[in-house]
């Protein structure tokens, strides 16, 4: 059982680390890499590393800090939560689907990079893996994450209502959020936890 709880945790960051490490270490030439690794429309199949690479560039401090805080705070849930092994390949199964998915971005979405796709796939998987686990006491918690995720993504989608899912520009950020890399994160991590943990207990 100890080893099994152990285990979990190891595989859960594990994932995280290969999300933030190559974030930090790629930063110095973030330049090159948004060019080499980041998701660009037309060449998702053509170059079907930018499926995994594409969560590693950023553009600008900001928006690393911001996604490494997010990273950190993803990783302590997991932890927390004791979440099975099986909840670890979860969220390495959503974080290509996370970038498939943005060919479908209204407008026609050119380029992305960043973490926060994934890791709303990340806290879309916990917060689902904790509710099909169905312990007393967590289900409410669960509850709780995901409907915050929902509400969160709601406010973004509608925030303009006569573009829905358009690109934000939040003020001081220089740079464009983008609603549906967050819907297909949590879209990702809602299925690959129901087809992955769904007999998953403390032991899986």
């Amino acid at each position: 059982m100890a080893a099994a709880l152990r285990g979990g945790r190891v595989a859960w960051l594990a994932v995280g680390l290969l999300l933030l490490l190559p974030s930090l270490l790629l930063w110095p030439q973030h330049r090159l890499a948004i060019r080499g690794l980041g998701w660009q429309a037309g060449t998702a199949w053509a170059e079907p590393w930018r499926w995994w690479s594409a969560a590693w560039p950023h553009l600008n401090g900001l928006h690393l800090a911001a996604n490494l805080a997010g990273g950190a705070v993803v990783l302590a849930l997991g932890w927390v939560a004791v979440l099975p092994r099986r909840a670890a390949w979860a969220w390495a199964l959503a974080w290509p689907i996370t970038h498939l998915a943005l060919s479908l971005q209204p407008g026609g979405l050119q380029f992305y990079v960043g973490l926060s796709g994934v890791l709303h796939a990340g806290v879309a998987v916990a917060g689902m893996t904790i509710w099909l686990r169905g312990r007393a006491g967590e289900v409410r918690i669960a509850l709780g994450v995901l409907a915050g995720l929902m509400l969160k993504l709601g406010l973004e989608w509608w925030a303009d209502p006569a573009a829905p899912g358009a690109l934000l520009h939040p003020p001081g950020w220089d740079m464009a959020v983008v609603p549906l890399a967050h819907v297909a994160g949590v879209a990702a991590g809602l299925v690959s936890a129901v087809l992955l943990c769904r007999s998953a207990g403390p032991q899986a």
